[in-house]
């Protein structure tokens, strides 16, 4: 569960959220949708601890990041870009990051990748992917963990439809496992299809519209 209590946060001059109070529950795809600039990211990086409100409180599963934590636990991400090792197989970068924490084997990796419509056993350099490849292992590595909570920015981003229609799938399973995800899109229908909640990011201000 995400709880964003009084939340402000400004870059210099700029104020680009404003007492944002919301709580978005357990088991559900959130939607979080809004212009760009709107400060939709800014959000999505309040809620996983990358960054710190400059008032309020943001609490994961009821600890206030920046004060019981500073980065939860189990928490899967993609927020802009996924960065990997260009030079490298998709699945050596997962296994590379993996690594950093120890806490899944191979055949974790393995399984995750293939969720996504990859090949762990494709030699490509990531260098080579496709958008739509990269965005796959994007997914790949914020899975893969096995997280209860997802925070998604723009995840079928790049996917042709097929793809598209495979990785909303993807997300309706990881939803009925139980997992709770803030997905953030432009996409009407993906908002329309995949979210349980939608709010909409503006003037500083969240709103909930669904």
């Amino acid at each position: 569960m995400f709880v964003f209590q009084n939340v402000s946060k400004k870059f210099g001059a700029e104020q680009v959220l404003t007492h944002i109070t919301a709580e978005f529950g357990s088991g559900q795809i959130h939607g979080i949708i809004g212009k760009n600039g709107s400060g939709k990211t800014v959000f999505l990086k309040l809620a996983c601890g990358l960054l710190h409100p400059d008032e309020g409180q943001v609490l994961v599963n009821g600890e206030q990041l920046g004060k019981d934590v500073d980065f939860p636990d189990n928490i899967g991400i993609i927020i802009e870009s996924p960065g990997f090792l260009s030079y490298h197989s998709g699945y050596k970068n997962l296994l590379y990051l993996a690594s950093l924490r120890n806490r899944i084997a191979k055949k974790e990796i393995e399984a995750a990748i293939r969720k996504v419509g990859l090949n762990p056993a494709n030699k490509k350099p990531v260098g080579k992917y496709s958008l739509g490849m990269r965005q796959r292992l994007g997914i790949a590595q914020a899975i893969m963990e096995n997280p209860p909570l997802l925070i998604l920015d723009e995840p079928l981003n790049g996917l042709d439809k097929n793809g598209i229609e495979e990785m909303r799938a993807l997300l309706l399973q990881l939803k009925a496992e139980g997992k709770t995800i803030l997905l953030a899109s432009h996409v009407k229908d993906d908002v329309e299809i995949l979210c349980d909640t939608v709010s909409e990011v503006a003037d500083g201000k969240l709103t909930r519209t669904k």
